[in-house]
């Protein structure tokens, strides 16, 4: 029976790296290096019969000869590969136009990240070049599918796809973002590999990218839904597959409408701890005042990008000197800060299986006025240090667990840790100044009024603007930034949820077991429970912590 659950999360690993080979590349993991994500209809199709096998796999699965981490293994991939499956099915690659989180904004990011340790990866790295025009002409062919059967993106998600594609094609073929490589080992010609990586880009690649421009701008536009009507509720069948999109998210049966519930409760109660902290901070415990003094202020925001990651890079010295009393473990790998100009405000790159870097998040400096001295303290630790890079880092270290356990990603696991470790990050004493702590309210509002403008959107109908509205009476952000959160979460739906759902779950996990325990209750050993098993659906988490505990 070992060798059984062994072989099928070896199997399902595997599974997951073929059918993510840039993630997979990013990890450490070059098997599948000459490949890039394959997005036509009939991979999606092949995949999704390929995951329903792997969930019937495991539930097939006699729990009695399993020990406790089997079993842990066997749940989570019949849970992984059932909502996995779950997604393909629903078709979103007929919709996908993402100007957050597309191809076109994302490779200019990932590809300078893609280690180039031998010559066969190098070798490999033409062969994803091909693939990346692939992946381009598919998408095309998909979108024309999602016209005919009346699913269509979102006519801002359109325009600024186009308006992204137009700058990509806009840019120098010699210095096309895609060209940012890193260099290949010895033993290959340089400039032979450079330049046959050049070729792919101008003869392949460019025009691939011309062709779903031309698409987009042509036939999808006029077909898009206007921002009134960008939730998934107004799409054929798209009440089910935001049910599904939730479930995946969140890990938990909780419905879309509950969960609107929950984030207005939730925006309630932070106003209480703006009241409290505002008169120190800004003079007032007036909170639409509070909001206004965070959002408007110039001496509360930054000027210089090199300051941000500065200071990121000064808050990560302070948390990883602090981490030592409140973890039994942590991870052998380093993480540092860099700036971007793309993609999210601030992400993070867990440390490859190789050793060749440690976890890495960046911090987008694209518009440095827009990061409030109060936002780069939290952000560091929900990304870092207690957040992301412990997590992420400890879990790729986990030798006694299968490879799929230590790096699959459970969204409301992952952004849930990364949630808690702010307001950890509060109980370390980690905040420099109650300035700091404010921006832990701060990000603590934008998760809570996710709950709301994401469900709102895609669940009850709200327009754009109404999302964009809210947001900007209960969050201290931007108008600029608020815009670019409501656009994420309309790309990607239910994805904005799973960080405060995944937060409560985990305090409420740790409630329970400070409860169950009283004087014994070790905080070490309860981090430690959390993140020694890898990442895990909350439910299989709850059980875990208890048996540890």
């Amino acid at each position: 029976m070992t060798e059984d659950i062994d072989r099928l999360a070896d199997d399902y690993h595997d599974h997951r790296l073929r059918t993510s080979p840039t993630w997979a590349h990013l990890i450490g993991e070059y098997r599948y290096a000459d490949r890039f994500e394959d997005v036509s209809r009939t991979s999606e199709d092949a995949t999704a019969r390929e995951l329903r096998r792997f969930a019937a796999r495991a539930e097939a699965m006699d729990d009695g000869g399993l020990d406790e981490q089997q079993r842990i293994t066997r749940a989570l991939v019949a849970w992984d590969a059932a909502a996995q499956a779950d997604l393909v099915e629903s078709r979103t690659t007929e919709h996908a136009a993402d100007p957050v989180f597309g191809v076109q904004a994302g490779l200019g990011v990932q590809v300078p990240k893609l280690a180039v340790p031998t010559p066969d990866v190098a070798e490999a790295m033409v062969g994803k070049f091909e693939g990346v025009a692939i992946h381009l002409h598919d998408l095309a062919e998909r979108h024309r599918e999602g016209v005919a059967a009346g699913r269509t993106p979102a006519d801002f998600a359109v325009h600024g796809t186009v308006e992204q594609l137009d700058g990509w094609l806009g840019t120098p073929v010699n210095r096309d973002p895609m060209l940012d490589v890193q260099d290949p080992p010895a033993g290959v010609d340089a400039a032979r590999w450079h330049e046959r990586l050049l070729a792919v880009v101008q003869k392949q690649v460019r025009p691939a990218v011309a062709h779903y421009r031309d698409v987009l701008r042509d036939e999808v536009a006029p077909h898009a839904r206007p921002d009134e009507r960008c939730g998934l509720t107004y799409l054929p069948g798209g009440d089910e597959v935001y049910a599904r999109a939730a479930r995946y998210y969140t890990t938990v049966d909780t419905s879309p409408a509950e969960i609107h519930q929950i984030g207005l409760r939730q925006v309630a109660a932070l106003e209480e701890e703006y009241r409290a902290l505002g008169p120190e901070v800004v003079g007032t415990d007036d909170v639409p005042a509070v909001l206004r003094a965070l959002r408007d202020d110039p001496a509360l925001h930054h000027t210089s990008g090199e300051r941000v990651v500065a200071d990121a890079r000064t808050a990560m010295a302070r948390a990883r000197e602090a981490a030592a009393g409140w973890f039994g473990r942590l991870p052998g790998s380093g993480c540092d800060v860099e700036a971007t100009t793309s993609g999210a405000i601030a992400y993070y790159f867990a440390p490859p299986s190789d050793g060749s870097r440690g976890g890495v998040f960046f911090m987008n400096v694209s518009d440095p006025e827009g990061w409030g001295r109060f936002e780069v303290e939290n952000t560091s630790y929900h990304e870092g240090i207690p957040g992301h890079h412990l997590q992420l880092g400890i879990a790729a270290e986990l030798d006694d667990l299968p490879e799929l356990r230590r790096r699959v990603f459970v969204a409301a696991y992952g952004e849930g840790w990364g949630l808690y470790s702010e307001r950890l990050a509060d109980e370390m004493g980690l905040y420099s100044s109650p300035l700091d702590r404010m921006g832990m309210l701060a990000a603590d509002s934008m998760r809570a009024c996710r709950l709301v403008v994401d469900t709102g959107m895609h669940a009850l109908g709200w327009s754009r603007q109404r999302a964009v509205d809210y947001m900007l009476a209960n969050t201290p952000m931007r108008a600029g930034h608020i815009g670019a959160e409501v656009d994420r979460y309309a790309v990607t739906p239910g994805q904005a949820l799973s960080y405060m759902v995944g937060r409560l779950e985990i305090q409420r996990i740790r409630r329970a077991a400070e409860q169950r325990l009283g004087g014994e209750f070790d905080i070490r050993a309860f981090h430690d429970a959390v993140l020694g098993s890898g990442p895990l659906p909350l439910p299989l988490l709850e059980g875990v912590v208890t048996s540890h505990l």
